[in-house]
């Protein structure tokens, strides 16, 4: 099997390493960031943290070097997935099946523009970069793959990739309705990256303050509201989830993906978290005027760069 990661950043290359492993797969690695692939090239892909994980995937930062692949695992950020599979498409065109874990809703649209095998996917595992060929495993957690509904993939088709993360060390299932999950995952983090990212906070200490545990309620009650408006029956409550991520053995101390990028001044998933949840509530009539005042707070910090 031959499977090719698209965006080799903190969860990128969490996929990348371990899959790297295996002695029945051959990984590609595709990054823009020069450094990180050379690195990479050099001395292998290194995790550290809750994993310590060395893998030598083939790395490069040039499409036209990545031979036809079975799989892909798109892990960019949202915003740049778009140029990210249209440079990468090509790869597969013989019947290859790319599958996104990345973070809001609509990414199993943009895929579908470019490829026509597209695989709806979720994943809780986090972390961050600590140098180029260094990223530090912050969170384990399960992915799950599933068929995209439009174009719908047979379970089979789906399997050896699930098999082949959980035998890596990434555990990963193929269910046949993925969107459980998803929301769920998209809820989780709508409730809880921004109010982190406005306030500096870790996840562990947001959840300490009771005024901001209750906008984070809040969030969610909004978030699940929208998910029942489409029929979806989430497979695990949020807030349980948001509760068991701040105690200090699981991820008190973790800061937010879009933490990060506010403290880096890069532009945010904004628009495809709380943004994407309000837009499917405009769709559905379902009002969320919470993710509304977020995603202008957020808008507005990233306003205060330019």
């Amino acid at each position: 099997m031959r499977v090719c990661v698209v965006g080799c950043g903190a969860v990128g290359s969490l996929f990348a390493a371990n899959l790297a492993t295996l002695d029945d797969v051959e990984v590609w690695a595709y990054d823009l960031s020069e450094p990180h692939v050379a690195a990479i090239a050099a001395h292998g892909l290194r995790l550290v943290g809750s994993g310590e994980v060395t893998g030598h995937p083939n790395a490069t930062s040039d499409p036209a070097a990545i031979p036809p692949c079975d799989f892909g695992i798109v892990a960019t950020k949202a915003m740049h997935a778009a140029s990210a599979i249209a440079a990468t498409a090509h790869v597969f065109s013989e019947g290859g099946a790319v599958a996104t874990v990345m973070n809001g809703v609509g990414n199993e649209e943009t895929l579908a523009e470019h490829v026509e095998r597209v695989i709806r996917g979720t994943t809780f595992p986090a972390g961050k970069v600590l140098e180029p060929g260094v990223v530090q495993w912050d969170v384990k957690g399960e992915t799950t793959f599933g068929p995209f509904e439009p174009r719908p993939l047979e379970l089979e088709a789906i399997e050896p990739l699930a098999d082949a993360c959980t035998r890596s060390g990434m555990p990963a299932s193929a269910v046949a309705d993925a969107r459980p999950p998803q929301w769920r995952k998209v809820i989780f983090n709508a409730a809880t990256n921004p109010i982190g990212a406005l306030t500096g906070l870790t996840h562990g200490r947001v959840c300490e303050r009771p005024d901001l545990r209750a906008l984070v309620s809040g969030l969610v009650d909004e978030g699940t509201s929208v998910s029942t408006a489409q029929g979806i029956v989430l497979d695990a409550d949020p807030e349980e989830l948001i509760d068991h991520a701040a105690r200090p053995d699981v991820a008190y101390g973790h800061r937010a993906s879009m933490l990060q990028d506010v403290e880096a001044r890069r532009m945010t998933e904004i628009d495809y978290l709380n943004g994407g949840i309000a837009r499917f509530g405009r769709e559905l009539g379902v009002p969320t005027p919470l993710h509304d005042a977020v995603t202008a707070l957020i808008k507005g910090v990233e306003a205060s760069w330019q």
